[in-house]
């Protein structure tokens, strides 16, 4: 039996589902994670080097496992956003902290986060994430050309 969906802090925004989705992460509260989901049967969410995850159900099992060995200490930087008539799409590098024996280190991911306007407020549709590396911190602009 599905859980019924609590509804996200506040989904005034993309930006407010984003936040959320990310304190999620980092508090490894699942019940919280899934509110900023829509509820359709096709959401889908690729995680670095995984397939391509579609549905509530496949989702949810995933970010389950992911907790079951800790938090995601995921923080999102670097948001570029373009909206357009009840969709967000936000380009996010993620910077993520991961626990090794030498001590704690920053890896990077990039991901894509899609928003939808909802009768519940925005809610994410989907999430594309793939790994990065650190010289993902400098973006390449298009700049204009001059000739002289």
């Amino acid at each position: 039996m599905r859980k019924p969906k609590i509804s996200a802090v506040t989904s005034d925004s993309a930006h407010d589902t984003e936040a959320a989705f990310y304190e999620a992460l980092q508090s490894g509260d699942i019940e919280r994670l899934m509110a900023c989901w829509a509820d359709e049967d096709d959401i889908l969410c690729v995680h670095p080097g995984g397939g391509r995850l579609l549905g509530p159900g496949a989702i949810r099992a995933s970010f389950d496992a992911m907790f079951a060995n800790g938090t995601i200490q995921a923080q999102p930087e670097k948001i570029r956003v373009i909206e357009f008539m009840g969709a967000s799409v936000h380009s996010v590098l993620e910077r993520i902290e991961v626990l090794t024996d030498e001590g704690p280190r920053h890896a990077y991911v990039i991901a894509t986060n899609v928003y939808q306007k909802t009768a519940q407020g925005w809610r994410l549709v989907a999430h594309h994430a793939s790994p990065g590396t650190p010289r993902e911190m400098q973006e390449l602009l298009d700049a204009p050309q001059m000739l002289h």
